[in-house]
């Protein structure tokens, strides 16, 4: 693969990215980076994130019915979906136990990865503190909270 040109633009988009543990869409991060680039267009976001993800160093996550959301994390890891408000988070799982072997021999297809992903009820839509449905009301430091409680 061809390496690609690191520009500002593209910094600056993949430092906010890796910040967060949201998942947002282009449109979210395009708000985000404009605070330090109030030129940056939101094609110049779709076009540096395919860039980052054709080159590996982010994921695009696609569910069917909702706009692509983005991952900072490009390993393989688990993802867990809200079904009332959207959130989408990581899953903190560190078995990672498909046979890859076996499902490329039964399938004949030469596998390159998966993707998994749960679904379910958020803690903030579980104790109504997400009144308004939109996980975009949910802050990095709120999923801290949540990921304390579910802890102890």
């Amino acid at each position: 693969m061809k390496p690609t040109r690191t520009t500002n633009q593209k910094r600056i988009i993949l430092e906010e990215l890796r910040k967060l543990k949201t998942h947002p869409t282009a449109a979210d991060i395009y708000d985000i980076a404009r605070r330090q680039l109030p030129r940056l267009s939101l094609g110049t976001v779709y076009r540096n994130l395919d860039a980052l993800t054709r080159s590996g160093e982010i994921r695009r996550i696609a569910s069917a019915g909702a706009e692509a959301r983005f991952d900072g994390n490009p390993s393989q890891h688990y993802h867990v979906r809200c079904v009332r408000c959207g959130r989408l988070d990581d899953v903190e799982h560190p078995k990672h136990d498909m046979d890859l072997v076996a499902i490329q021999r039964s399938s004949g297809y030469d596998i390159h990865g998966f993707e998994l992903e749960f679904f379910g009820i958020c803690p903030m839509c579980q104790s109504g503190d997400n009144e308004s449905g939109d996980w975009r009301n949910i802050t990095n430091h709120d999923q801290s909270d949540h990921a304390a409680r579910r802890n102890q």
